[in-house]
């Protein structure tokens, strides 16, 4: 799903809770998303969160749009809210990404923008940083995505993932 299209400033967050999105602050540096970001339903990451995504595409679309995805890579990352994995994905329908299948056949400025995105953005916000590790292959990016539905699916919906809750113990009785 979408959060932020492609060149705002603006980070929207989808609100789980509520079922809505928000704004949850302006990039507080002159950087814009270089792809459409969001995150993959029914995941958790390491920090927490469902794991995000990149959907590279010729036009952005806009918060709450799903789009059908095709990982192609991943980039390692880690901020001040623990490891936070970037999948990077094409839309298979996008005529201009219809045949690309790995992070090879994207061009190597395309991905040095998007590393130098996750480098940057976080530099002028105080008390956070980011720091970019490796772009991994679509294997990686495929093992990252399973690991975070296991996640998901074995966390109580209390930490993020889609396990009910246990009942609490009726003491009075």
């Amino acid at each position: 799903m979408v959060e932020i299209p492609r060149g705002s400033r603006n980070k929207y967050e989808y609100d789980h809770e509520r079922g809505i999105f928000r704004l949850d602050r302006r990039l507080f540096s002159a950087t814009v998303y270089p792809a459409d970001y969001g995150f993959i339903p029914d995941t958790l990451a390491g920090d927490g969160d469902p794991l995000d995504i990149l959907v590279l595409l010729e036009d952005p679309t806009f918060p709450g749009c799903h789009v059908t995805a095709r990982p192609i890579g991943m980039l390692a990352m880690h901020d001040d809210a623990g490891d936070d994995v970037k999948v990077i994905a094409v839309d298979p329908k996008d005529p201009v990404f219809e045949k690309v299948r790995f992070l090879e056949d994207i061009h190597e400025q395309y991905l040095r923008e998007i590393k130098n995105f996750f480098d940057v953005y976080k530099l002028l916000e105080p008390g956070k940083f980011a720091e970019t590790g490796d772009f991994g292959d679509r294997d990686a990016a495929w093992a990252e995505i399973e690991s975070c539905r296991e996640r998901y699916r074995t966390t109580p919906i209390s930490q993020g993932g889609g396990v009910p809750d246990a009942p609490a113990d009726d003491d009075a009785g």
